[in-house]
């Protein structure tokens, strides 16, 4: 089974199966599988030329373009792993990462060089390197090989990198046509970083199966993107919901935006239900919300169907995927009581690269916790109440923020809200939210419609209004950014 194989073995295969058909298209360059997988071949001899072998830990440091996808699949081919590094972060964050993990070498542009590292630049001299090869460099074992590290956390502190192998790679992939629909013929449209999770798997997915992927790589205007997907004919796109939110802004024809789309996916952070609606209506009505983790890839989706209260959920459990809410000590919790999330798949990681410690916290007997609260009702849809870390303990009592949250945002003018403990001497946390309200909404009248719809144990201590919500590139809310402004509560 394909599932015990080298990823790379896929572009071997596709090269006699879909020999004339695009694989990579950049710009005016098309790159066909008849011709990948020799370039594929010719990198991975040049890497050898490097000292690359079996087991070496490679730093990938590029934007988004047709070299980044080959040399990954070359990095896989020689049954190296690919430690995926942001080629926009500052030095001091590439060494950081680069020093953990061990990198072997880096390859990246030549203004990405880091002097206490092994390094070879993705240059003229590199394709010129590449291209005199023959491309004969054999493919290693793949199976239960590593192949890639994913970074979960940002770039301060300690990184953790969980380790996927081939095979749970290639699970992933089989998840994605099961469950997402993603086949040979569709043509994606790469217009998120493929540094990230979700813009790598889905790009390599792609090209394991025989379909075409189209660079577009970021920053692009709005109607940039909505006039690529028009020209190339695209089929599935990938988009964090910041930028979802942008193209609400743009105008609307007579039809959705992105109307030629099979599919319009979003990653890396939960939409409300009423952006869900409006991306319905104003984009795509073939929506679809994947909620997962670096760790553990897809756990569920959110698929059109989903209506009426399905609509605040994250979906039915993926492909392969066996979801569970448990207690502190694992046992499972009655239908529609909060515990912790966990799950398993043959597309879940079991560990963190050089990190015993948060390895035994995260995969435990098999299963992985994302850190997350949730709860499944009677239908089997799974409801996210917030993050384990983020629970607010008043007087003892758990409070979960997602139910705070989802009380505010039914309110008429909230736009958006997050809640977060507020340190009190007494009770030992408050509950503090910060909302984007209409002008003129009062503070009062928010107390009052959450004394209307939460225990009075969970009313907020404190509502401040803010402009707009600190928020990542993949718009999750940074809430240490908010508990900077909490002033004393007594």
């Amino acid at each position: 089974m394909f599932e015990n194989k080298n990823i790379a073995l896929a572009l071997e295969e596709n090269a006699i199966r879909r020999g004339p058909h695009p694989a990579i298209i950049e710009g005016a360059k098309t790159i066909t599988y008849q011709e990948l997988d020799p370039m594929v071949r010719r990198i991975a001899g040049h890497l050898v030329d490097q000292g690359v072998g079996e087991g070496s830990i490679i730093g990938v440091c590029l934007p988004d373009c047709a070299d980044h996808l080959m040399i990954n699949y070359a990095v896989a081919r020689l049954g190296a792993v690919i430690l995926p590094l942001d080629w926009r972060w500052t030095e001091v964050e590439k060494t950081n990462v680069a020093a953990f993990f061990k990198v072997s070498l880096i390859v990246g542009l030549p203004e990405s060089e880091l002097a206490a590292f092994s390094f070879i630049s993705v240059d003229e001299a590199w394709h010129e390197a590449v291209g005199a090869r023959a491309p004969d460099t054999a493919c290693a074992s793949g199976g239960d090989r590593p192949v890639v590290l994913s970074l979960s956390s940002g770039t301060t502190g300690r990184p953790k990198g969980p380790m996927m192998t081939h095979a749970q790679f290639t699970a992933r992939f089989v998840m994605q046509w099961v469950t997402l629909g993603f086949n040979q013929h569709d043509r994606y449209l790469s217009a998120t970083p493929i540094y990230f999770g979700g813009g790598r798997s889905f790009t390599m997915g792609c090209l394991f199966s025989g379909s075409t992927v189209i660079m577009f790589p970021p920053p692009y205007e709005p109607e940039e993107l909505i006039a690529a997907v028009v020209k190339y004919e695209a089929t599935t796109l990938l988009l964090v919901p910041t930028l979802l939110r942008r193209l609400l802004e743009v105008p609307k024809g007579n039809r959705p935006l992105l109307a030629g789309l099979n599919r319009l996916l979003s990653t890396g952070a939960i939409l409300h239900v009423d952006e869900r609606a409006a991306v319905m209506s104003h984009l795509n009505p073939n929506f679809i919300n994947y909620y997962g983790s670096t760790e553990g890839g897809g756990t569920s989706v959110l698929l059109p169907k989903h209506t009426g209260q399905a609509a605040s959920s994250v979906g039915e459990p993926i492909y392969q995927t066996q979801v569970q809410i448990v207690d502190d000590a694992g046992q499972e919790m009655p239908v529609g009581e909060a515990g912790l999330i966990r799950y398993r798949s043959p597309g879940v990681s079991d560990r963190f690269y050089n990190d015993p410690e948060a390895s035994r916290e995260a995969f435990r007997d098999g299963w992985f916790y994302p850190g997350d609260i949730g709860k499944i009702d009677a239908e089997g849809l799974l409801y996210l109440v917030g993050r384990a870390k983020d629970v607010i303990i008043r007087n003892g009592v758990n409070i979960y923020p997602g139910e705070i949250e989802q009380v505010l945002l039914n309110h008429a003018a909230v736009q958006d809200a997050v809640a977060i403990a507020w340190p009190h001497a007494g009770r030992g946390e408050d509950v503090a939210v910060f909302v984007v309200a209409n002008d003129g909404t009062q503070e009062e009248d928010l107390r009052d419609y959450c004394r209307e719809n939460l225990a009075s144990y969970k009313v907020p201590s404190g509502i401040f209004f803010i402009n707009e919500l600190p928020k990542t590139a993949l718009g999750k809310i940074v809430k240490a950014d908010l508990v900077a402004r909490l002033g004393s509560n007594k």
